[in-house]
């Protein structure tokens, strides 16, 4: 199918453009409560929309002011879309996720392992609500093709641990 469109998330900096309203365009942080404030116009939802959707909701207030107004949002900086590599591997760091990456594809963008990693005990920390989970991560087994249902996509906020 069509791929997902980008969802904007907590702490994601936007901007908001308003077709000959400089005075109305601006950046904006998406605060925690997942909402952007706009002159004139308030709170409006931005968490969990796509820049599209965030755009129809501005304008469709602005029409108060302005007829017919020409709206575009576009995502500046990705915040909440961020994965962590740590421990034995050549680059470690903090990488977004601009499109969706496996875990082999992430242990790759962070230079792949140092000599002496524990490349059958990686573990990848993922938070679900107030929980931790560890989902083990064999990459002995996954490259000989018998962990491939390891190689899970990395969602935002995951740890990948390489001991």
């Amino acid at each position: 199918g069509p791929p997902e469109p980008y969802r904007i998330g907590l702490g994601d900096v936007i901007e908001v453009q308003v077709w000959k309203e400089p005075e109305l365009s601006r950046q904006v942080k998406v605060r925690l409560d997942g909402r952007i404030s706009l002159p004139l116009l308030g709170d409006i939802q931005a968490a969990g929309r796509s820049p599209e959707e965030v755009a129809a909701a501005v304008s469709e207030r602005l029409g108060t002011y302005i007829t017919e107004p020409a709206v575009s949002v576009i995502l500046m900086e990705s915040a909440s879309r961020r994965y962590y590599v740590i421990g034995m591997v050549n680059q470690p760091g903090e990488f977004s996720i601009d499109y969706p990456v496996t875990v082999l594809q992430a242990l790759a963008r962070a230079g792949g392992f140092q000599e002496w990693a524990k490349k059958d005990r990686i573990v990848i920390v993922r938070r679900i609500g107030e929980q931790e989970r560890l989902l083990p991560f064999n990459y002995d087994a996954v490259i000989k093709g018998t962990g491939l249902g390891q190689n899970i996509v990395v969602s935002p906020g995951d740890t990948i641990v390489v001991p």
